[in-house]
């Protein structure tokens, strides 16, 4: 698909916006482009805009982990751990868009986001803790505990089950790469209530396996040839992402953990309900 002028610098500018927000709250933006993809091309089918999605995720987490890695806000030993859980469910939801008709798939994205809006607005966040404390000998033999010094001096001390992250990275991995909307929204509210991560580092942590997570998903649409439908597009968000991202990057100093979790509930409450009256022709 060639693009005029008009919308190359349209996309650009969605894609700064999908960049800073995406970025600030860890969620590599997809949950943000997704729903605006299938609002702008409701004729295309879902393998090619989740394809368009991934990659512009790819782009976005590359260039917002830049800035965590300066800030040092990013737990390296478990991003990896985790992003190599999530690669075999990326390739899975990759391959299981193609089957999925466009009615269906909205079904599916609007009530998964709407879920996940409930959960967040049900338990915002609480101020973080230090989790070993609460951690008894006998629980702690299947526990690790990292303990991080940002680039400011605030330093966190947690404690956390690496099956029970592994478990939720291959989960998260799938729905990612099946919905287009780079895992970031599933995975930042599972690192800081189920995982006890600080919400910065949580944030910081899910951009870092999005970088890995999305890339693994866009090569399987490459290599599936759906890819070739949407690089126009996908260059043109990409634009905007990498200079959005590093705006998001610097605004997430200024908000507090329960505010982001909190602004990341609202748009996702909006965007899935808009998306199930799509759905439904409402």
């Amino acid at each position: 698909m060639i693009l005029t002028n008009e919308q190359y610098l349209i996309l650009i500018a969605i894609g700064f916006g999908v960049g800073a927000y995406g970025t600030l709250i860890g969620a590599g933006g997809g949950f943000v482009l997704m729903p605006i993809l299938l609002l702008l091309y409701p004729g295309e089918s879902p393998a090619i805009l989740t394809a368009i999605s991934l990659a512009v995720v790819f782009f976005n987490a590359l260039s917002g982990s830049e800035s965590y890695a300066h800030m040092k806000r990013i737990d390296y030993k478990s991003g990896f751990m985790f992003a190599a859980a999530t690669i075999p469910g990326a390739i899975i939801g990759a391959l299981n868009t193609g089957y999925v008709n466009r009615q269906l798939f909205d079904t599916i994205f609007g009530i998964v986001v709407i879920f996940i809006a409930l959960f967040l607005f049900l338990k915002p966040t609480s101020e973080f803790k230090d989790s070993t404390r609460e951690c008894k000998e006998v629980i702690c033999r299947f526990r690790i505990t990292r303990h991080l010094v940002e680039a400011d001096g605030e330093s966190y001390t947690y404690t956390y089950n690496p099956i029970i992250g592994i478990s939720l990275s291959f989960l998260v991995g799938y729905l990612s790469s099946f919905l287009g909307i780079g895992g970031g929204i599933i995975h930042v509210p599972a690192l800081v209530f189920l995982l006890h991560f600080p919400v910065h580092i949580a944030t910081a942590t899910s951009h870092f396996i999005l970088v890995i997570m999305a890339l693994t998903g866009t090569i399987v649409h490459i290599w599936t040839g759906t890819f070739s439908h949407g690089v126009h597009r996908t260059i043109a968000l990409s634009i905007g992402v990498i200079l959005g991202a590093q705006i998001g990057a610097l605004l997430s100093n200024y908000l507090k953990g329960p505010w982001i979790i909190r602004s990341l509930a609202a748009a996702l409450l909006l965007l899935g309900g808009r998306i199930l009256i799509i759905a439904f022709h409402l």
